[in-house]
């Protein structure tokens, strides 16, 4: 079982679950606690390898299925029908996933930094990381590739909170991981047709210039999806403007309670 940390205030008010991106742990999410537990039933979890969650849960064959089924196996312990995720990064694809394959325990999908498709540049980086990586310290490839997502000074926060997380990985832990990423883009682009039933919104940073183009180029395919361009941000929005994030997230997920509630009142 992943670790994992609650905060319920009723059983009536909405279960929100958030999903770190690779390298962190559910503490990058300590600027979201106090204005969701508000109004919010609060799930945070470490995925497999991160934070408090075992090590070498990986098994041959692994994927984001596997992975993503832990998230699942969380919710029944914790007794969760069902739950608005929100995913930072890599946990993007760990959400999508959750909706793809279990709609039914998904309210709504709130995707900060999402990674929907790998351009050539990022392409590029993850060649050069595989050629390298079982002979190069993880934390120094991780704290390139932090610094190649989050270049800038006001990005300084996010980036640190990463690295700082991702010490507490090991080289075997991070190899496991960026093994999901071969052959990634074939199914992140099924993702985005088979998730189109759930809610979702988008919320990418301007400064986010690795994935913000492909956003922009789905999201105008799929009128379904929502995307709002968060000023002043990097990569991981929910730090670098974390007002403007759970502003925006909050908003989303009550218009989605207010919204079912009037349909089942006919």
């Amino acid at each position: 079982m992943l670790h994992y940390k609650t905060y319920e205030i009723s059983p009536s008010s909405p279960w929100v679950t958030f999903v770190h991106g690779a390298g962190g742990s559910s503490s990058i999410w300590y600027k979201q606690i106090r204005g969701f537990r508000k109004e919010h039933n609060i799930l945070l979890i470490d995925l497999r390898g991160h934070g408090q969650s075992e090590r070498d849960l990986w098994k041959k064959g692994d994927t984001f299925k596997e992975v993503s089924k832990e998230v699942v196996d969380v919710l029944d312990e914790v007794g969760i029908a069902s739950t608005h995720v929100i995913g930072i990064s890599l946990g993007t694809i760990v959400a999508q996933t959750i909706a793809d394959t279990n709609p039914e325990r998904v309210k709504s999908l709130i995707l900060g930094g999402a990674i929907i498709r790998f351009d050539i540049r990022t392409k590029t980086l993850l060649w050069i990381a595989r050629l390298t990586k079982r002979f190069i310290p993880y934390m120094l490839l991780y704290q390139l590739f932090a610094y190649i997502l989050m270049p800038r000074k006001q990005h300084e926060e996010s980036r640190l909170a990463f690295v700082n997380q991702a010490k507490r990985m090991c080289q075997k832990e991070f190899i496991k991981w960026f093994a999901l990423m071969k052959f990634i883009n074939p199914y992140l682009y099924r993702l985005q047709i088979s998730t189109t039933s759930i809610p979702t919104l988008f919320l990418m940073g301007d400064q986010d210039y690795l994935f913000m183009p492909s956003i922009k180029e789905v999201v105008s395919q799929i009128d379904v999806f929502e995307f709002i361009e968060i000023k002043d941000s990097g990569h991981v929005c929910n730090i670098d403007q974390p007002d403007v994030f759970n502003n925006l997230s909050i908003d989303y997920i009550k218009k989605f309670e207010q919204k079912t509630a009037a349909i089942q009142l006919g």
